[in-house]
């Protein structure tokens, strides 16, 4: 700084600007999702010395992030808490050389190489693409799912089954997962409420006869879960009887819910053959119909 004794103007010396480091755009492989496929996938490329990029939405981890103790995972004789077991999958994947962006693809255009991946924030181009979007479990729609999430209420009996060491659960569900998911449950339950909103069961015959034959397993045709109840935890639920609306309180220690899955896969409509239940078509070796992209998990 300059300046003369009268108090006239003063010059200042200022640094030169800058540069703005532009964002790198351009990777060998893209990855769109960040669940155990995801990175997954960015391990084997990364180690293949492909230049990968894996955008992980805006709550990366996957299904995972909600499941309190995993205990069927190789390597932790102990258990992990899931959004643990993330966290070592991220690092491991960076460690490897893979970059990892917190963003939200809103739209991919598949026509012709390199494929274009717009997130909120830019725009990407790859040569090859990975679809690791999943699914998530469809939901009854009542506030107490949201409320005792990880609480009593779950999706996933092998994650969350072995927490419910003699007690009473209620099971909700038709197909072939729901007669799945009790049958499972009956290795730690003590009974288990099987509801149905229907008045038969659309899942497989043999998948009935397993479950039907359980003399742990009580059917509750023609009913809905109305609400879901408890204090820290879950502690009881109202069925209604859709035929007669009778309502029914059973006092239970945790719901599981399974009704199916919806794929996250709106995004690729039009872009990569989907199959009638809107899950990505494939072909060979995880292939899906545009030479260059694939999908996992």
């Amino acid at each position: 700084m300059m300046a003369d004794n009268a108090g006239s103007s003063v010059m200042i010396e200022r640094d030169p600007p800058k540069k703005t480091e532009k964002r790198k755009t351009d990777y060998d492989v893209i990855i769109i999702g960040a669940g155990p496929a995801g990175y997954t996938a960015g391990i084997y490329t990364s180690r293949a010395r492909r230049d990968t990029l894996i955008i992980s939405g805006i709550l990366p981890g996957g299904q995972l992030m909600n499941t309190t103790e995993v205990e069927n995972f190789p390597g932790f004789d102990s258990g992990i808490m899931g959004p643990d077991l993330m966290q070592i999958m991220r690092k491991q994947v960076e460690r490897m050389g893979a970059t990892i962006i917190q963003d939200e693809v809103v739209n991919v255009d598949f026509r012709h190489k390199p494929f274009k991946v717009l997130t909120a924030s830019e725009e990407y181009e790859g040569k090859v693409i990975i679809i690791c979007t999943g699914a998530n479990p469809k939901k009854i729609g009542l506030d107490g799912e949201q409320t005792f999430a990880g609480k009593g209420v779950s999706s996933c009996a092998t994650c969350d089954g072995a927490f419910f060491k003699n007690q009473d659960l209620v099971v909700v569900g038709g197909g072939d997962s729901a007669m799945e998911e009790s049958t499972f449950l009956t290795k730690y339950a003590s009974s288990i409420h099987l509801v149905h909103r229907r008045d038969e069961f659309r899942a497989s015959k043999i998948m009935q006869e397993r479950a039907l034959s359980n003399e742990k397993i009580k059917v509750h045709f023609n009913s809905v879960v109305e609400e879901i109840q408890g204090e820290q935890k879950v502690e009881k639920v109202i069925l209604n009887n859709t035929k007669t609306g009778d309502k029914t309180t059973l006092e239970v220690s945790g719901v599981f819910i399974a009704i199916g899955h919806d794929p996250n896969t709106t995004l690729f409509k039009n872009q990569v053959d989907l199959d009638e239940n809107g899950y990505v078509a494939l072909h060979e070796n995880t292939q899906t119909n545009v030479p260059g992209v694939f999908c996992a998990g």
